[in-house]
């Protein structure tokens, strides 16, 4: 028997939506037969990436609050009631045997109305921070899978259960030889790669300090590798050269990770856990418009444990070059990290919050 039906939430970013279809992903490997129902917020990107995926999604007419007074809080507590009546609707008519919530703003209705209609309920948070919507549900649910230890802070302890995020199964071993990737890409395969991560989007304050250090890097034969995302590709493609490589978006990952000597990112949930598996040395320069500041948080953890730096945005201007060049230049640091931040690393994080679900299907 496994005609199972899991509903699943979590959206406003890739960081709730990729974990979640992961997990879809997992259980329909183990239960082919199974339903799926993912529900998210109507004008997010999971309502383009969830189809994408393969599977069926229902949009609630929810958002967060804005900090500034406005309309669109006034509305807030409508989109409220109208979120949670929907949700009682699509529990009703689709009788789920567990919810899974990812965190975002759609998950909590969805998982409320879920555990008032009797419906297990699991948690998956990827932040060392946890987020509002996940702390409203966790007195209510059944499991919470989290990414860091230390989440007895936000959670029950008896629920909480140290799993790691979900990431991209083809990252997880590094399977090409650097050198001849560099060539490929038209690099030297003498000289060391710097990769730049701003996230899909890209990072507007990361693009500066990169275009400001281009002859920083030169002067240190240090290669560029850039991605810089959709919203800048427009401002930055002018630098592409024999060692300044731009990309809008990177397609293959495990390529960009192999030939990578260093790597600065922003210190989002699913970035760090990726970057734990692929165990290059990091300089995080966390975002700080993120809500409670998170991204900073998820890099303090690895910079407690040895695993990694991390310059705020606000320190870039006078410490960025002494920082990078002290680690370009100890093989030794470049070797701690790497070894540090490689122990943090969780491959089977997918597979164990699946068999976290599985025991409640029992």
């Amino acid at each position: 028997m496994d005609k199972f039906r899991f509903i699943l939430s979590g959206g406003g970013t890739g960081g709730h939506i990729y974990p979640a279809i992961s997990i879809a992903n997992e259980l329909k490997q183990r239960y082919p037969n199974a339903e799926f129902l993912f529900v998210g917020a109507k004008d997010k990107m999971e309502m383009e990436k969830v189809p994408n995926a393969g599977y069926k999604i229902e949009g609630l007419w929810i958002s967060g609050l804005q900090r500034k007074l406005t309309f669109k809080n006034a509305l807030f507590p409508i989109k409220v009631i109208s979120s949670l009546l929907k949700s009682r609707n699509i529990i009703k008519q689709f009788k789920p045997d567990v919810a899974i919530g990812t965190g975002g703003f759609a998950s909590g209705p969805l998982l409320k109305m879920a555990e008032r209609a009797g419906v297990p309920c699991v948690l998956q948070e990827q932040n060392s921070f946890a987020g509002i919507t996940n702390k409203l549900l966790a007195g209510k649910a059944e499991k919470i899978c989290v990414a860091y230890s230390g989440m007895e802070k936000f959670f029950p302890k008896d629920k909480i259960v140290l799993t790691g995020n979900p990431v991209r199964k083809d990252l997880v071993a590094i399977k090409h030889d650097a050198k001849a990737v560099k060539a490929a890409y038209g690099l030297d395969e003498t000289k060391p790669v710097v990769l730049v991560l701003g996230g899909s989007l890209g990072a507007r304050r990361i693009n500066e300090l990169i275009e400001t250090e281009l002859s920083f890097f030169r002067a240190n034969d240090v290669q560029v590798f850039w991605q810089c995302g959709k919203l800048y590709e427009q401002d930055y493609k002018k630098y592409n050269s024999e060692d300044v490589k731009v990309q809008a978006f990177i397609n293959e990952m495990d390529k960009a990770y192999a030939m990578a000597d260093i790597i600065i990112s922003r210190a989002g949930a699913g970035s760090v856990s990726e970057l734990c598996l692929v165990g290059k040395p990091v300089l995080f320069v966390p975002s700080p418009n993120v809500a409670e500041d998170h991204q900073t948080k998820n890099a303090e953890a690895l910079v407690k444990k040895n695993a990694a730096l991390m310059l705020k945005e606000t320190e870039l201007e006078g410490q960025f070059e002494p920082a990078f060049k002290g680690l370009l230049d100890s093989k030794e640091q470049q070797a701690t990290l790497s070894r540090n931040i490689k122990r943090l690393g969780m491959p089977h994080a997918t597979t164990a919050i699946v068999d976290e679900i599985e025991k409640l299907l029992k």
